[in-house]
């Protein structure tokens, strides 16, 4: 009876022990009821330890990737016992949609097209916007149209936009009969004169509209590297197409000493075709066929610029900076840098840069953007020796 005593105290002390308590006073911790879509926000985020206890739960991520209600708990220790409280966060959007066109806009006497398409707008999360237009114009009458957009996320948030719609009839027009503007080039060696120092090279990026080129005439007009797209989707959902003068062009960079990486240009408008592009990219560098012993000296970037034709693929700035993300990972996994390019705009708007390395485009001759770039491509009118015609020139900064 006194061992069966000794088992009893001993089985009830531990099962005490383990008990866990539920805490239901809501003054236990002063909580943050609401948190922004996509936010990065951990469990110390969200609370307040009025009263010090001791907390047993790590510090853990509060997912914040889709809108809706969730519950957490957070496990503590208050008079040598330990408490469970259970709290709710609500995930909610309330960022209005983006406008990133002009708002001015110029259609023919007898437009059929959809009005809400002469502007670009998206949104953080919703793929789809809807668009209504107030205010009166008469696409059969050339005239001038105060018009005012609304445009509503699925989350309700309202985006009101002027849209000044010019109705033009074009046998109106006044022939004009003056000189077209004569074209400005930016020539390489200006740019060398201007640019370059120890910190940095100087060079180019083609594809195959330079045709053929002369890479040694390249290095000979100071060239530093060269990046060298390997290929480009045909269009949305379209196939990946091998730039026909690939090979030549990083076969004849490679002899000329030249660092060289390379860059895709994607249209793509899911996680699922960008990693299909990146291991294409990796394959096409590995693949026998090639003949070629390809040792990059510089990233791979993603090129994304799809943007005028943004309204129509239904999808939120999140879902294409994962693209982007995907992209980048897949390709690092298989031990080779990576990079993003991106206009300032829309590395300023919509590209989520942090942790990556970016390829800046900026056709100025001093760049205002503030982020980190590891490349810079300055201008679209260059001119060197080895291509006829125009060239991208980049300033790579080591």
């Amino acid at each position: 009876m006194k061992l069966f005593f000794l088992i009893f105290i001993s089985l009830f002390l531990s099962g005490c022990k383990d008990k866990i308590y539920e805490e239901k006073d809501v003054d236990a911790f002063k909580m943050v009821s609401e948190v922004d879509v996509y936010s990065d926000i951990h469990l110390a985020d969200v609370f307040e330890n009025i009263h010090n206890y001791e907390i047993l739960s790590d510090n853990y991520v509060i997912n914040t990737n889709a809108l809706g209600k969730k519950e957490y708990q957070i496990n503590f220790m208050k008079d040598d016992k330990e408490y469970v409280y259970k709290y709710t966060i609500n995930v909610v959007d309330k960022e209005p949609p983006l406008v990133f066109s002009g708002t001015n806009k110029t259609v023919n006497i007898n437009y059929q097209g959809d009005l809400c398409n002469l502007i670009t707008y998206g949104d953080n999360y919703s793929g789809t916007i809807t668009c209504e237009i107030e205010g009166d114009y008469d696409l059969t009458n050339e005239d001038t149209y105060k018009l005012k957009y609304y445009l509503k996320d699925s989350s309700n948030n309202i985006k009101e936009v002027n849209v000044t719609l010019n109705v033009n009839d074009p046998s109106n027009d006044i022939k004009d009969d003056s000189k077209p503007k004569e074209k400005e080039y930016t020539y390489f060696n200006d740019v060398l004169n201007n640019y370059k120092d120890k910190n940095n090279l100087i060079g180019i990026d083609v594809s195959k509209w330079q045709g053929d080129i002369d890479f040694e005439k390249l290095k000979n007009a100071g060239a530093g590297f060269v990046m060298i797209r390997i290929g480009n989707q045909d269009g949305v959902k379209g196939d990946i197409i091998l730039d026909p003068y690939f090979k030549e062009n990083i076969k004849k960079a490679k002899e000329a000493n030249l660092k060289v990486g390379i860059y895709f240009n994607s249209v793509a408008t899911s996680v699922k075709e960008a990693k299909e592009q990146a291991n294409w990219v990796i394959k096409t560098l590995n693949k026998e066929a090639l003949d070629l012993p390809i040792a990059l000296d510089l990233p791979i970037a993603f090129d994304w610029e799809n943007w005028s034709r943004w309204n129509s693929f239904k999808i939120s700035f999140h879902t294409v900076n994962e693209i982007a993300d995907t992209f980048i990972t897949e390709i690092q996994k298989h031990n080779y840098e990576s990079t993003l390019y991106g206009s300032k705009f829309y590395l300023e708007t919509i590209w989520d840069s942090q942790d990556k390395k970016v390829w800046l485009a900026n056709y100025t001759s001093k760049t205002t953007y503030a982020g980190e770039y590891m490349m810079w491509q300055m201008a679209n009118n260059g001119r060197i020796e080895g291509i006829n015609g125009d060239v991208d020139i980049d300033i790579l900064y080591e």
